[in-house]
């Protein structure tokens, strides 16, 4: 992780600045087009999330899970503005780690960027072993680890070809598993309706408001919902780092940031109250909540159906968090914040930071075959609040930055925060209100404290890397 220091500067004796992307990020050619952007970033966020984990955040908040997600949902979206005004006005392969070391220092791009790339390649990982176990029950005959060995292998090669391929295959593995969504929310609104034939009767709003109410667990099971649905809208980010390699990163950021949001939480919200709708809160149809609202319609095979929705959605987060991660440990390569041999771009792709991340997502399907009960999920565990720390860490640049950039250069905010400071400072309270929350709850305390662990690991080569520097600068002083 650490480099060596940049050179001391002649004249004063102190370590040069080391340039970032957003100065010099002209390695990697464009291109992606904009149909690329958006189904990059929803390949990202729509994955095991939505699809297996909003289960958890229903039985938390029972129907209630509607506001946890729309709360979740205006916290992304505040989120993403402020990243589309940064991005737009400095487009760059790392994104938000390139701006919170311009705005807050290298320690803090050096911790946004590791922080990341961490949880992209922990997330394939698990999206990987979810993909085989759907594959193995349909296969039994071949063990879940070939599946993953395979997965791992097909995504890696998409990723080590020409990103215009990459982008193609992005766009189509999102497209699929977008028309799944809309084709659900479509026949779950007519059920709810009484409008499709063939059905059970409607059950109207009578879920909404029995087996204990809209807020069964009250308050607080809204806000343990809205834990649940933080992590589900997580990945969004990837298409500010997606953007450096259109052909207009200013325009394209913009506009993939404004339509992926409102998409997403259409499709989040939208399946929420669908699924609350047609399905009791409290049921083992909860489990896996989108089969278990089609099985309540009586279409046959809803199981096996979901589980293809399913499978691709996986298929296809994992196509796109190998592409995030490799882009992010690209970026950390050309501040000095890794290796230098992972820098290497070959034939417009960085190969070097390709292969490195999907090699830690090869080692993670072993440690998960191996060591299923306990080193997994520590690394789950370790990149649990970690999302969490990269919105604060967007927050507080984009507080410093613009204020800097409307002294220096105004022309470039094309894209503004709405309400600039307030609702950047609402988005920092309600961050930490969340991560307050977790820490009081048993079942989330671990991962703020695992991902608090690691932060401070990486806090910790921030200052060895800055200590090496000064001790560089010092010896040259002398020489």
């Amino acid at each position: 992780m650490l480099t060596s220091p940049p050179p001391a500067d002649p004249r004063t004796g102190t370590p040069a600045a080391p340039q970032t992307d957003a100065d010099t990020d002209t390695a990697l050619p464009p291109g992606l087009r904009q149909r690329h952007l958006a189904m990059i970033a929803l390949g990202g966020a729509i994955g095991a999330g939505l699809f297996v984990g909003s289960g958890v955040g229903i039985r938390a908040a029972g129907p209630a899970i509607i506001v946890s997600y729309v709360v979740a949902g205006l916290l992304v979206l505040l989120v993403m503005r402020m990243l589309a005004e940064m991005s737009a006005a400095q487009p760059a392969t790392g994104s938000f780690s390139v701006y919170a070391a311009k705005a807050l220092g290298p320690w803090a791009g050096l911790t946004a960027g590791w922080l990341y790339w961490s949880l992209l390649v922990v997330s394939v990982a698990a999206e990987a072993i979810g993909a085989a176990d759907i594959v193995t029950k349909w296969v039994p005959g071949v063990p879940g680890y070939v599946w993953m060995t395979v997965f791992m292998a097909l995504f890696t090669g998409s990723n080590l070809a020409a990103v215009r391929r990459f982008g193609d295959l992005e766009f189509w593995f999102a497209g699929l598993k977008i028309a799944a969504i809309c084709a659900f929310l479509l026949l779950g609104a007519l059920a709810v309706l009484d409008m499709l034939p063939g059905t059970a009767d409607s059950p109207g709003t009578a879920h909404l408001t029995d087996h204990g109410g809209f807020l069964p667990h009250g308050w607080h099971g809204v806000a343990l919902g809205m834990v649940a649905a933080v992590f589900a809208y997580g990945g969004l980010e990837t298409v500010t780092i997606a953007a450096a390699e259109s052909d207009d990163p200013a325009r394209a950021v913009g506009r993939a940031a404004r339509t992926v949001v409102w998409r997403i939480c259409l499709f989040y919200i939208g399946s929420m109250a669908i699924i609350v709708t047609l399905l009791p809160w409290n049921s083992p149809g909860t489990d896996a909540p989108y089969s278990g609202a089609l099985e309540t319609l009586g279409i046959p095979g809803a199981a096996h159906i979901m589980n293809a929705v399913v499978l691709v959605a996986l298929l296809s987060a994992m196509n796109a968090n190998i592409y995030g991660s490799s882009r992010m440990l690209y970026a950390l390569v050309r501040r000095g914040d890794a290796p230098r041999a992972l820098g290497r771009v070959t034939g417009g792709v960085p190969r070097g930071a390709v292969l490195a991340s999907a090699a830690f997502g090869f080692v993670s399907v072993l440690l998960s075959v191996a060591w299923p009960e306990t080193v997994f999920p520590f690394l789950l565990n370790t990149v649990g609040a970690t999302i969490l720390i990269v919105w604060l860490l967007i927050a507080l640049s984009q507080l410093r930055l613009r204020r800097r950039l409307e002294q220096e250069a105004p022309e470039r905010l094309v894209v503004k925060m709405w309400l600039f400071p307030y609702l950047t400072w609402l988005a920092l309270l309600t961050i930490g209100g969340v991560l307050l929350m977790m820490v009081f709850e048993a079942e989330s305390r671990t991962q703020v404290i695992c991902t608090g662990i690691w932060t401070a690991v990486l806090l910790g080569c921030a200052w060895l890397k800055r200590t090496r520097a000064e001790r560089l600068a010092e010896q040259l002083l002398e020489a």
